[in-house]
């Protein structure tokens, strides 16, 4: 028995949950599926999915050789449209993982260009500010927003992402201006679980290093939600220019402190080390650092907008 044909069975049934929609979806018979799927579980002597009248699952044998066997079939069908000369076709599926707000506010129009210029590419993307195991949850490509800490992780930095201080004009009216970093130290500050630093907030203007301590009643994961409350008069934040950028245009938000450049992240491209990148993994990842960067259409860049002084 073809080993390739019995591993694309075993996929097709890990997909569908099920042996006759993994047989439709193949264009087989459900009894051939089942005969791939039992002769690879004899070859390997082991339990691939367990079966009962309701459902088909993975093992835990199963789920790891899944994690093998999708990167070994995507370099099978790239060297087969190689031989056919059909390389500049992307086609197959990615399934990526993004920030909720950059994942639905910056990142669909990146998307949609994308896919319009590859129309046989599918595309899953689920949004999630939790950390992600990537391989173990099956992920090719993660956009995240930040200093990685996973050495297991490769990554392409796409642009720089500045964080903005900021606050509305009725909250400034109310408590004052600061005027350096020591200040905020007196002000209502929103703190930001999303960069794993939450209170210590540090600026830096030329060669020398401020950090302050700030404090406040409300604490989000959300930099969304920090935006909009601070419009709201809550406080100060320090959030990323992509999430504050309308705010300041329209001067719901002000910008403070722009003499003093805070800690600047980026936003990064992250994919695993040991697993074979495919070509439309990879050619993802280059649209992603054209669209983001310098003269690229999603470029994120600190307009003119007020600033308090």
């Amino acid at each position: 028995m073809d080993t390739i044909d019995a591993m694309r069975a075993f996929v097709a049934v890990a997909k569908e949950g099920s042996f006759t929609a993994a047989a439709r979806r193949l264009g087989k018979s459900t009894k051939l599926i089942s005969n791939h799927v039992a002769w690879l579980e004899g070859q390997h002597d082991v339990q691939l999915f367990n079966r009962t009248t309701r459902s088909v699952m993975l093992t835990d044998a199963g789920r790891d050789y899944l994690l093998r066997c999708e990167p070994i079939l995507d370099q099978v069908d790239e060297l087969s449209d190689l031989a056919q000369k059909k390389r500049r076709e992307l086609r197959g599926p990615i399934r990526m993982t993004a920030p909720t707000s950059f994942g639905s506010q910056r990142l669909p129009a990146a998307l949609a260009a994308f896919m319009h210029l590859h129309s046989s590419v599918e595309v899953e993307l689920i949004l999630n500010d939790s950390h992600v195991a990537l391989v173990e949850e099956g992920y090719d490509l993660a956009v995240r927003i930040g200093t990685p800490t996973d050495s297991t992780l490769m990554m392409k930095r796409l642009c720089p992402m500045p964080l903005i201080t900021c606050a509305a004009p009725e909250y400034l009216a109310r408590s004052g201006v600061p005027a350096e970093p020591a200040d905020l130290a007196a002000h209502s500050c929103l703190l930001g679980k999303y960069f794993n630093v939450l209170s210590d907030w540090t600026y830096q203007k030329s060669d020398k290093v401020q950090s302050v301590r700030v404090s406040g009643r409300l604490m989000s994961n959300s930099p969304s939600a920090g935006a909009a409350l601070a419009a709201q008069g809550i406080g100060i934040a320090r959030l990323p220019l992509y999430v504050v950028q309308p705010y300041l245009k329209d001067g719901r938000l002000v910008h403070l402190l722009p003499d003093y450049e805070a800690k600047e992240y980026g936003v990064m491209a992250l994919y695993p080390a040991n697993r074979h990148l495919t070509a439309r993994v990879r050619a993802l990842i280059d649209h992603l650092a054209d669209y983001f960067g310098p003269g690229g259409a999603g470029r994120i860049t600190l307009d003119e907008v007020a600033t308090a002084e």
